[in-house]
């Protein structure tokens, strides 16, 4: 079953019905402001930091699901309802949605009267702007009243939920009704004290009325469907003195048969420095300055009309960078629009904001952000390289990092701490993926702190030595690589024995002694391992990158012979110094994360996809016999039943869900790009399209979520409910799935000397063609695929025929073509 389509010719997804299986969202916003908006105006908007700047408030885990967000309420005649059919449920004439980039657009109609809400951040602006067309479709005339509404957090989102005592009594707002562009509300909570900060909600138009305090507006134990002043049909003028501040304007709307009226309404963010806060001496008025030439900036629709042209050129240029025209539309629209879109979100959200993170709880990931680059950095180079920075400055001298970071201060998140021991290694992927992309290698040279000190500050290859060396010098008695807190698989905690309800697995570790050891993490040392190298030679390091590379050739033969367990890659030793992922076991026989790194780092590849006794083969024939479902592969098999103490969070989840026995959609492109490794691009294909949600649309019934973007989970094969999908859109499922299909299954990826061309996507696209800048130059790189397992691309580069797989790299400006021959 589908609740819309694809429309691929304006990229956006068009929703139907307000009915799908759960809020499809979308987000507004790339740079500093940001918001989250469902296909039915649910949501909340923030400045940069979804914890400490939350401008709007939203309703986690509430029933009906979806509560809070912006709305505009009509009444007409007495007949009130909401074009975004939440919060009043009012049935409609007429209901869409369309989800574009960085925009929503959401069209109601009911007796007559079409309401279109178009929501987008402008680019280089701090608020959300809404334009609000309001059309009589009746044949008589109307007299509607109209109103808006948005409720404000009092900043700091968890004490916002939690500090009642404090916060019922400390909201504060101002109103002008005569505004230089209209009328506006500002909410200036705690701006007498310690904030320079507050936000605005201005609408260009008169105004009738307004309400700001939220008890007055909706009405003593009603919900906001049931507020009270939209069903009177008029304003009641209220002032929040502490308690819940709002923001909502009256208009009076006349309009003749056909006619229309056309209002812009801004959220904004504003910052004044501290001798500039106040616009009177006894420093009870703000300082409007600022709120007043932002709202001067979308005073009239051409205005906004012209904002909203801008950001659709900013998001043509940004997607111009990468993209493929080939038979299968799916593929084409994936690629070129839905997945570089979420790969966009995730490198500005990380993990933090969105329906299933209340952006209270997490940070900017040292990991997620590190492999969120790799999906970004073809888009917008220069901010991966401050992020990047960012990230490094994170890390501790000894080369470990805290796992997570604050985006407002950029310095580590405390409460979460280290000791994730995969963390180190990610810094040399994405910074490798970096200079691959730019050539920018003088990045090496930055000076960045550690732990955000700066009198500790060394150069960015520094950081990365301080990366390999970290895991090298923390090693376990098979010398594969000690897994601390745990690796990539947070759940996988082998040094905590946790009896204690509502103890954390990740930041409690009760067990110590250098024991447990993580496969995973011996492959993923294999491949960045061997970055590190390259990149000290490119350095003249000579005898450092000779080091590494037997540092490395060393960790594989490891993982080769204590990590082999005869059909497949184990997946660790834990405390006590068992094997994890062994076919000794009942349950947990295979983990997918040791299958899918150890053979993108190459380990036990052997000599092509016909070479059964290559262990990279057996290990991914295993996969599939053990791990595959039709809606992508489990993270486990078979998923534990009872609660395994030495193995910690993992067996917590009900068999299929989650770390145990889900579908973890993240590691699935590994395994995808492991089977491009060995040569079998149809098998690697058609598991791509497995998680892909373009494929998935048709089951949306049962997958739940969004079909324009990839979810973290997917229920596996022994829940309850299988293919039902969890945590969609901050993901690094994401990144991996655009670099597997863009470097590996259409096979053009960058590398240090020239575009790499080397496609393995198997019979079903038997012909493609992509288009990818890369420095400056732009490639066009048609390909005829046979389609036959192992065959690999032979180049004609400006019709001269080349040896190997590598297109050296063009001046900037050029224009180069390019033919590839499976």
């Amino acid at each position: 079953m589908r609740y819309g389509h694809f429309d691929d010719e304006t990229r956006e997804y068009v929703i139907t019905t307000p009915h799908t299986p759960y809020p499809w969202i979308n987000y507004l916003g790339s740079q500093e402001f940001f918001s989250l908006i469902s296909h039915q105006a649910g949501g909340y908007s923030f400045f940069r930091d979804a914890k400490m700047r939350r401008l709007t408030r939203y309703r986690y885990n509430n029933i009906p699901a979806d509560a809070g967000g912006r709305y505009f309420y009509i009444n007409d005649g007495g007949d009130v309802w909401t074009p975004s059919w939440l919060p009043v449920k009012a049935d409609l004439d007429h209901f869409e949605t369309r989800h574009g980039l960085g925009y929503t657009r959401i069209t109601g109609e009911r007796g007559g009267v079409r309401v279109e809400s178009l929501y987008f951040v402008p680019v280089d602006e701090n608020a959300e702007v809404q334009r609000v067309t309001i059309t009589n479709t009746s044949d008589a005339a109307k007299s509607l009243a109209a109103f808006s509404f948005a409720e404000f957090c009092l900043w700091n989102a968890q004490d916002d939920q939690t500090n009642y005592q404090r916060n019922l009594s400390i909201g504060e707002v101002e109103i002008e009704t005569d505004a230089p562009d209209g009328a506006a509300i500002y909410h200036k909570t705690e701006y007498r004290e310690r904030r320079d900060h507050y936000a605005v909600y201005g609408v260009n138009a008169p105004i009738v009325g307004f309400d700001t305090d939220r008890d007055i507006f909706v009405g003593a134990y009603n919900g906001l469907g049931e507020a009270a002043v939209p069903r009177a049909g008029r304003a009641a003028n209220s002032v929040a003195a502490g308690w819940y501040p709002i923001a909502s304007h009256a208009l009076a709307v006349d309009l003749a048969p056909g006619a229309s009226a056309t209002y812009t309404f801004v959220l904004g963010y504003i910052e004044n420095a501290q001798d500039e806060k106040w616009a009177d001496d006894a420093h009870q008025v703000i300082n409007k300055t600022k709120a007043h030439e932002l709202l001067a900036r979308f005073a009239t629709t051409e205005q906004t009309d012209a904002a909203f042209e801008a950001l659709g050129h900013y998001w043509t240029d940004l997607l111009s960078t990468f993209s493929v025209r080939s038979t299968d539309e799916k593929l084409d629209r994936m690629v070129n629009i839905w997945n570089q879109y979420q790969c966009m979100v995730t490198f500005n959200m990380s993990r933090s904001a969105s329906f299933f993170e209340t952006g209270i709880g997490r940070g900017m990931g040292f990991r997620d952000s590190n492999q969120d680059l790799l999906g970004f950095v073809h888009l917008i180079p220069g901010r991966a390289r401050e992020r990047i920075l960012d990230i490094a400055a994170t890390q501790f001298p000894d080369g470990s990092a805290y796992h997570q970071y604050q985006p407002l201060t950029k310095r580590g998140n405390l409460d979460v701490g280290s000791g994730f021991n995969d963390d180190p290694l990610w810094l040399i992927g994405g910074v490798a993926a970096y200079i691959k992309e730019t050539g920018d290698d003088g990045i090496l040279d930055e000076q960045v702190p550690f732990d955000n000190d700066e009198t500790l500050a060394d150069s960015l290859f520094e950081h990365l030595t301080r990366s390999f060396q970290f895991t090298l010098e923390n090693r376990g008695p098979h010398g594969l690589p000690l897994i601390g807190r745990a690796d990539w698989n947070d759940c996988l905690n082998l040094n905590c024995f946790s009896t204690e309800p509502g103890e954390s697995f990740q930041t409690t570790e009760n067990q110590s002694g250098g024991v447990a050891e993580s496969v995973f993490i011996a492959a993923q040392f294999v491949l960045y391992g061997a970055e590190y190298a390259e990149l000290a030679a490119r350095r003249g390091l000579t005898d450092v990158a000779a080091g590494a590379r037997a540092a490395v050739e060393e960790m594989r033969a490891a993982v080769l012979s204590d990590g082999w367990d005869g059909r497949w890659f184990l997946r660790a030793y834990d405390y006590f110094g068992n094997k994890i992922g062994t076919d000794e076991t009942a349950e947990g026989k295979i983990w997918i994360e040791p299958q899918g790194m150890a053979v993108m780092a190459g380990i036990g590849v052997g000599s092509g996809p016909r070479d059964t006794d290559a262990p990279a083969i057996k290990a991914l024939d295993a996969v599939a016999e053990l791990l595959l479902t039709d809606h992508g592969m489990v993270l486990q098999h078979p998923a534990y039943t009872t609660y395994r103490i030495e193995l910690g969070e993992v067996s917590t989840y009900p068999p299929g869900y989650k770390e145990n026995g889900g579908i973890f959609c993240h590691n699935n492109p590994w395994v995808i790009i492991g089977e491009t490794i060995l040569g079998r691009g149809g098998k690697a294909f058609d598991y791509y399209k497995r998680i892909n949600p373009a494929y998935r649309e048709d089951l949306s019934d049962v997958h739940k979520l969004e079909p324009y973007v990839y979810a973290q989970m997917i229920a596996g094969k022994e829940a309850v409910r299988p293919g039902e999908a969890k945590n969609s859109w901050l993901t690094g499922t994401a990144a991996w799935n655009f670099v597997t299909v863009s470097q590996h299954l259409l096979g053009v990826r960058p590398g240090y000397d020239g575009l790499v061309v080397d496609p393995q996507i198997g019979p079903e696209v038997p012909e493609f063609t992509v288009t990818r800048v890369a420095r400056g130059a732009t490639y066009e790189i048609a390909v005829v695929n046979s389609g036959v397992d192992g065959s690999r691309a032979k180049l004609t580069v400006d019709g001269v025929e080349i040896e190997g797989s590598t297109v050296p790299y063009a001046p900037p400006g050029s224009v180069v073509q390019v033919t590839a021959r499976l």
